[in-house]
């Protein structure tokens, strides 16, 4: 009896306290962190969870394991974009819409979300406010994006630099290096060429990987939560640059790889066919997809670039086609990158980006379910085989109030039932290929999105 009597003694004169004070701690630096200006590591908040690597066709899990998956098991991604996470993370307002993203997105099952981690040039929500100048309320954005996508057991790919001009992109390293005075073309294509300007990414590429997040303590290079880097959103090129672009991203695969060897690195591409792989001419959406510099085959082949990206867009690509041409090109576009992983790459493939018009009238909402189901169920046959069609993220979610993010190709996918439970059904599947019962991301509050669902 005395020595239950002593704990409880303990635990009211000690135990309780300590717990209330950092329970207030907590919450003052959750709220105040800003004007309070110190650092509280919430690290006991980390979910764990394990590094993504690869095995030749197929993404594993290494380097220890998480709540779904073991040492080394395969995983199929299935995930979303949502730009503006980071944006949305500078201001305290819409932090909750960021958290509110993630936390529904892992409820769906989904499991990688890309996101931008850059926005350079001047302005209050710049990341990168002139080379090597970097904005840190933004930055700490940055980081609440990484803490909250790691509390839902998400994992982010974060592009690095845009081709277009939106959030500053190459146009703005070129323009640095014109008012610093070097004598370059104005042509957005010397990004790729000149040493200053790739000097300045460089810069900013070891600054991200090397951040210490304010949030966590942990720095970025060693997160597991980071699926991937991307080296640049969509690149292409005004001029014939195509032996210009493959150094280039050899020079910048090689120079991640040499400051993080736990992240994969993947290019950005659209998975247009260049000149080089002329037999694949047919597949492109258009005889101008072979004039913009890339080449999927060529580029993706670059020792470093661990899988291979891939976007899909038959409505902007091919305006003027019909409903039919469209998924017959869509469905095609699909199973020849997925066979040049199989059989060439010996990488997997992702669909970083699909996008479908989701209020167009002449199609309407069957026709954007029907091009999301072609692709899901690609990946699917794919994964079952445990081939290279490794996942699909699509393009774009939101949450109620970020309408000002959004575009033609964007939803708020509980507010579209046939699609939303389309997208749950694809992450349940491709859970069930590994666990073999219903088991997935978004088991979060004894809530199992995959209840009732039937396999093949």
């Amino acid at each position: 009896m005395k020595k239950t009597k002593n704990n409880s003694e303990w635990r009211e004169k000690y135990a309780y306290p300590i717990l209330g004070i950092a329970t207030i701690s907590t919450i003052l630096y959750l709220n105040f962190n800003d004007q309070l200006n110190f650092e509280f590591p919430i690290i006991f908040w980390q979910k764990n969870m394990g590094f993504v690597g690869v095995n030749s066709t197929n993404f594993i899990i290494i380097n220890g394991h998480d709540d779904h998956h073991q040492d080394d098991q395969r995983v199929y991604v299935n995930g979303w974009n949502s730009y503006w996470l980071m944006e949305a993370s500078v201001w305290d307002p819409s932090r909750s819409k960021v958290s509110k993203m993630l936390k529904r997105g892992a409820q769906m099952g989904l499991n990688v979300c890309r996101t931008w981690a850059f926005s350079d040039g001047p302005g209050p929500n710049s990341l990168q406010i002139l080379p090597g100048v970097f904005n840190e309320r933004v930055l700490k954005g940055l980081d609440y994006v990484i803490v909250e996508a790691r509390k839902n057991g998400i994992r982010l790919i974060f592009s690095l630099v845009n081709n277009l001009n939106a959030f500053g992109g190459k146009a703005q390293y070129v323009k640095w290096a014109q008012d610093a005075g070097i004598n370059i073309s104005s042509s957005t294509d010397s990004f790729f060429a000149d040493s200053t300007i790739k000097g300045y990414y460089k810069a900013y590429i070891k600054a991200i990987v090397a951040r210490k997040n304010s949030l966590s303590g942990v720095i970025y290079s060693e997160e597991p939560a980071i699926f991937a880097w991307e080296l640049m959103n969509e690149p292409r090129c005004d001029s014939d640059c195509s032996s210009i672009l493959q150094a280039w991203i050899t020079e910048m695969v090689a120079y991640i790889k040499s400051l993080d060897q736990k992240h994969l690195v993947t290019i950005g591409l659209e998975g247009f066919y260049g000149p080089k792989t002329a037999e694949k001419s047919k597949v492109n959406p258009g005889e101008w997809a072979a004039s913009l510099g890339t080449d999927f085959m060529q580029n993706s082949a670059i020792d470093g670039i661990d899988f291979a990206s891939v976007h899909a867009y038959p409505d902007s690509w091919m305006p003027h086609a019909n409903t039919t041409a469209k998924l017959d090109f869509l469905q095609m576009w699909l199973d020849s990158h997925i066979s040049d992983g199989d059989n060439i790459l010996k990488k997997p493939i992702l669909f970083t980006e699909v996008g479908y018009p989701i209020n167009d009238k002449g199609g309407g909402i069957s026709y954007g379910d029907t091009s999301l189901k072609t692709v899901y169920d690609s990946i699917f046959e794919s994964a079952k085989k445990g081939q290279a069609g490794a996942g699909a993220l699509i393009w774009q979610l939101l949450v109620e109030g970020m309408e000002e993010y959004g575009d033609r190709f964007s939803l708020v996918a509980w507010e579209q039932p046939s699609t939303y439970k389309m997208m749950v059904e694809q992450s349940c599947k491709l859970s069930n290929i590994n666990t073999g019962k219903r088991k997935s991301a978004g088991e979060l509050n004894g809530k199992d999105p995959c209840s009732g669902i039937k396999y093949p």
